[in-house]
């Protein structure tokens, strides 16, 4: 297997890059390099940030170097990716269309299907997390099998709700904080998937996956955690 690349980034961070094989060897890579590295406690590093190819490693410029960071990586355990943790399954429901989704109707006519057929298409297996995104560590997924790429809007919104279940590209996420977007908003979930009082904040992780299920906006009482 090729080496990953490795770049400084600034003065605090070295970013490391797969060179594997296929998209999904390259996720894998790059988020057991950062389990490793959390895990390993190297002095001077502050977290680290994996995302599809790549993971940036922050560290204190004050009290190590990037040639510290590098030399530690290199010792790093080439312990498989998930091999301490099962992927878990979030059963997530959703209010699709109206209020709540006002980019249905959008998706339906660039697909040439109905809005029913868009909410069995998002519905129809579960979507694999692979990265924590912006807004405030919402789920970036795998998206559903629509068979053709989904513009973002011509004209982003000034704010999105949070909870809003989105797709673009052939990526899906659900937001976690309120936030300007955008992606083409499908649906909402009433389920909190942020609380900043708890330890983790989240109780997702990449790896795990994510089953959405459409419910009537009568149920939006009904539902509040994941």
């Amino acid at each position: 297997m090729t080496a990953p690349a490795i770049a400084d980034c600034g003065d605090s961070a070295v970013r490391i890059t797969s060179a594997a094989a296929t998209p999904d060897e390259r996720w894998r890579e790059v988020h057991r390099i950062a389990a490793a590295v959390d895990a390993a406690g190297i002095a001077g590093v502050l977290g680290t940030i994996a995302t599809y190819d790549a993971v940036l490693i922050e560290f204190d410029c004050a009290t190590v170097s990037h040639h510290d960071i590098r030399a530690a990586v290199s010792e790093l355990d080439s312990t498989p990716f998930g091999a301490a943790r099962l992927p878990r399954n979030f059963e997530v429901p959703v209010v699709y269309g109206g209020e709540h989704g006002p980019d249905l109707a959008v998706v339906a006519t660039l697909l040439d299907v109905s809005e029913a057929d868009v909410i069995a298409r998002h519905c129809a297996r579960p979507l694999t997390m692979r990265c924590y995104g912006s807004p405030g560590g919402a789920p970036m997924l795998d998206g559903p099998d629509f068979g053709l790429p989904i513009p973002r809007r011509a004209s982003p919104r000034a704010s999105v709700p949070a909870g809003a279940v989105a797709v673009a590209g052939h990526q899906a996420v659900v937001s976690a904080r309120p936030a300007p977007g955008g992606w083409q908003v499908l649906g909402r979930t009433p389920v909190t998937l942020v609380d900043i009082a708890s330890d983790p904040i989240s109780a997702y992780a990449p790896g795990d996956t994510f089953q959405f299920v459409p419910i009537s906006a009568a149920e939006w009482g009904d539902h509040h955690e994941l």
